[in-house]
Order: structure tokens, then C-alpha cells, then sequence
């Protein structure tokens, strides 16, 4: 196969134990699995084995102790989780080519500790390391870090788009052949060959150089998520790869031209970035039987999790029926997030009652649900990725790790076949698989 023939990039998320709200209830779950090396280690083996580009891992840094509905708190099984970088870096002594995503916030991580675990994770994975940067949106988080409330939302994104500025100019601290290490001149590194940062801004003043060599793809790539404006101008700005959550193939492409169309005003090229949404498949042999497993999981949601997830989104429902639709009010709750809004749009576009939007959206976070054939999936999958609606996809399992086997098994042989994704990889490193372009250097304009 041809490297300038683009191909279909496939994730995996191992998220919690599924993106079903209830999953850790599942009879095959094993409910401590979150603080199990085996069960992260499982689906890295099989998502490289099947040629998969990445695994990624989400995170947050509180615990919410919310408790509306009265009830609700402690039924929420994702709570308890690895630190990512932490599990990535052992996953990376298991593993060869499968690139690695950890999240990080931006909110509340110095720049100087997010470049070097990153720059450190991308040393022992050889070129397999991925930070997710993301803004937090939850008063839980700030209180973990010595603020009352968290910044409003726009700070927050200014806060982050000079933290990445700062992350990615300490990451160019050094020319790839700056360490010398000669024992005959006794010279280590070519102090002509590194920089300082000497940055200087609103809310980062850092001096480096980073204290980690410049790693084996350049830079660790650089994930972000977010439909707002700020979402799209952060990641235009210097995003590799862009989640997303659209469960409609017109509202992809229209992302998907508004972020690339959004790339030449910052000197970069449409192919310099990735847009993967998200994609959750229900497969049955039959179209029947994948309808029945959908109809099932959606019954299995437990109402004070669903209504939970809800207010937390747009506040206290309790008010309402839940057989009848979202008040309106909850329009007002959209501008918080983009996942707010998804939400909100899912409900309004499908005339959706509060039961049947929490059925929907908390087995998919939102995320595009397809349901049907192994065949069915892929040429969903194909349609989005011809159409101009995506890069490739995150594949997020219902169950986690059964739902992602079966995925693996069933799907990937068919898009493999029909010439949409690798049977083999094409190098070892990230960056190459993804098929993105060496890293240009970063110099950082100095506040005034």
C-alpha cells in the first residue's frame, strides 16, 4: 500500500468499564477492573493486534458528590481510576506500536510538569505518546487545587491556549542531535543547541530549557476536544488530533470544514490534523438482534444515574415528568459545554423525553450510537470517513472490554478488506502512523 494514500485512524477508549452508565452491573463485569493492570493491558494487546493508531484514556480530578436525585451518590462506577500518564507508561513496556493518550487538564497543571511527564512517556514508549489536553469544566476539580470556584470559561480556554503555547516551546528546548555525549572532548550537549523559553505571559512565567532530550517524534502529539468557537480555535492553533461528539453525519462535515478550514490563518495544512469523533457500535448478526441488545442496555440504565448525569447537566429536573421533555429552561445550561449542548440538541432534534434522553445519550456520552451488522457499522464508519466527515474514529465500547473485542473482531476485518485502514503498521512511532507531518519549531511570542 501506497503512504500517500490516507487511511481510516482508529481509537479506543478505556474509559471506566464502557460508556453504558451501569456497565460495572454487567454479569460478565469484573467491578474492580479499573485498578487492574490485566484489564487495560487486555485491550491494548487486541486494539494493536488489530492495527488500532491509539488507546486513550480520559480523566478527571475530583470526585463528584453530588446527590440529586436523592440517592445517587455512590452508584457511579467510574469513579475510582488510574492516574493516565502513570498507566501509560507501563502499558508501554507491553506494547510496539499502539500510540498511548493520556489526559491532562490545562486548567490546573503547570506547563513545565505536563511537557516533561509527556516528553518522559514519549522517551519509553519510543514515539508513542499522546497528551490530551482539556479545559475542566467541574467545580469539584478547582477545589482539589486551591481555588473556590473555577474560572469562567473563557479564561479557562486563554489559561490553556498559553499553557500549550508553553508546553510545546519546551518541548523544542533541544536539536535533535544536541547531546553529544563525546568521552573524548568531554562534552555532553551542545549548549549552541538549546533553548531557553524565558516565557513571560499572563499565567506562566517559565524559564526552561526542559530537562528531557527532544523525543523520538519530535513532540508528543497534542489531542484536543470542544465545538465552541474557543474549542476550534485552540485545537486550529496546535491540535494533531480533535475528538469530537456528532451524532449526525451533516453536523461532522460542518465541524469538520469549520476546523480545517480554520488551519492555513495559523501556517498549517488540513492534513496536519486528525478529526476523530466518537462512535459507539451495537452489533448484532442481524439487524433485530443488534436492535434488541440496544433496547436492552437502554432498560438497564439505572433512572437515578440517568437523572443524576442530567442535573448535572441542566440542573435540578425533579420538577419535571420524566416522560415528558426537557424544560425549557435547560436550553439556558448549553453555553457551559459542548457536551451540554450535544446533549441538548440530541433531546430537541429526536423530540426526546427526559427517560429517553438519558436511554440515548448515557450509553454514548452523546457519541454517535450505531446499531446494526458488523457490515452496517463499517459502512457507517466508511460514509463519515468519504463524506468529509471524519479522520477516523474513536471507538468507544458500551462494555468495556467485550463490547471493543467484538468491534475488533467483526469490524476491523471488513474495513481492512475493504482498503480503509493499516493491516500493518507504518512505523514505529505515532506520528507516523497517523500519518502527520514532522513537528515545526516553536517560538513563542513574549507578552508585552
Amino acid at each position: 500500500m501506497s503512504e500517500d494514500r490516507k487511511f481510516m485512524k482508529l481509537g479506543v477508549s478505556m474509559r471506566g468499564h464502557g460508556y453504558h452508565a451501569n456497565a460495572w452491573q454487567h454479569p460478565q463485569m469484573n467491578p474492580a477492573s479499573l485498578l487492574d493492570f490485566r484489564h487495560f493491558l487486555k485491550i491494548v494487546k487486541v486494539a494493536e493486534a488489530a492495527v488500532f493508531d491509539m488507546a486513550f484514556l480520559a480523566d478527571y480530578v475530583a470526585l463528584s458528590r453530588r446527590n440529586e436525585p436523592q440517592g445517587v451518590f455512590g452508584r457511579d462506577g467510574t469513579s475510582i481510576e488510574f492516574e493516565p500518564v502513570t498507566l501509560h507508561a507501563a502499558l508501554a513496556t507491553h506494547t510496539t506500536n499502539i500510540g498511548l493518550v493520556a489526559t491532562m487538564s490545562a486548567s490546573y497543571q503547570e506547563p513545565y510538569h505536563i511537557a516533561r511527564l509527556f516528553a518522559s512517556l514519549d522517551h519509553l514508549s519510543g514515539g508513542r505518546a499522546a497528551w490530551n489536553c482539556v479545559v475542566s469544566g467541574q467545580e469539584e476539580e478547582a477545589r482539589n487545587f486551591g481555588m473556590d470556584k473555577m474560572l469562567p470559561k473563557d479564561a479557562r480556554y486563554e489559561r490553556a491556549r498559553e499553557a500549550v503555547e508553553v508546553v510545546l516551546g519546551l518541548w523544542d528546548s533541544w536539536d535533535e542531535d544536541a547531546f553529544v555525549r563525546d568521552k573524548a572532548s568531554g562534552v555532553y550537549f551542545d549548549p549552541g543547541k538549546m533553548r531557553s523559553l524565558n516565557h513571560k505571559g499572563k499565567y506562566f512565567q517559565v524559564d526552561g530549557p526542559l530537562i528531557v532530550p527532544r523525543t523520538p517524534q519530535g513532540r508528543p502529539l497534542v489531542v484536543q476536544a470542544g465545538t465552541s468557537d474557543d474549542g476550534q480555535d485552540l485545537a486550529a492553533r496546535t491540535a494533531d488530533i480533535v475528538y469530537a461528539a456528532f451524532n449526525v453525519l451533516s453536523d461532522a462535515q460542518a465541524f469538520y470544514k469549520a476546523v480545517k478550514d480554520r488551519l492555513p490563518a495559523f501556517g498549517r495544512h488540513p492534513d496536519d490534523i486528525k478529526i476523530m469523533p466518537g462512535i459507539l457500535p451495537i452489533i448484532g448478526e442481524t439487524v433485530e438482534e443488534a436492535q434488541a441488545k440496544y433496547q436492552q442496555m437502554k432498560e438497564t440504565i439505572d433512572p437515578q444515574i440517568g437523572m443524576g448525569m442530567l442535573t448535572a447537566m441542566f440542573g435540578d429536573l425533579s420538577d419535571c415528568d420524566i416522560d415528558g421533555p426537557l424544560p425549557a429552561r435547560a436550553s439556558e445550561q448549553t453555553w457551559r459545554s459542548s457536551r451540554i449542548a450535544v446533549t441538548y440538541d440530541l433531546a430537541v432534534r429526536n423530540n426526546l423525553s427526559i427517560r429517553q434522553l438519558y436511554q440515548q445519550a448515557f450509553i454514548g456520552n452523546a457519541h454517535n450510537v450505531v446499531v446494526g451488522t458488523p457490515e452496517m457499522v463499517a459502512d457507517t464508519m466508511e460514509e463519515w470517513f468519504t463524506q468529509g466527515g471524519a479522520d477516523g474514529f474513536n471507538v468507544l465500547p458500551a462494555y468495556s472490554p467485550f463490547s471493543f473485542f467484538e468491534f475488533a473482531e467483526r469490524v476491523v476485518p471488513i474495513l481492512q478488506q475493504r482498503g480503509l485502514t493499516r493491516t500493518e503498521y507504518a512505523g514505529p512511532t505515532m506520528r507516523e502512523n497517523m500519518q502527520l507531518p514532522p513537528p515545526k519549531p516553536v517560538r513563542i511570542p513574549q507578552a508585552a
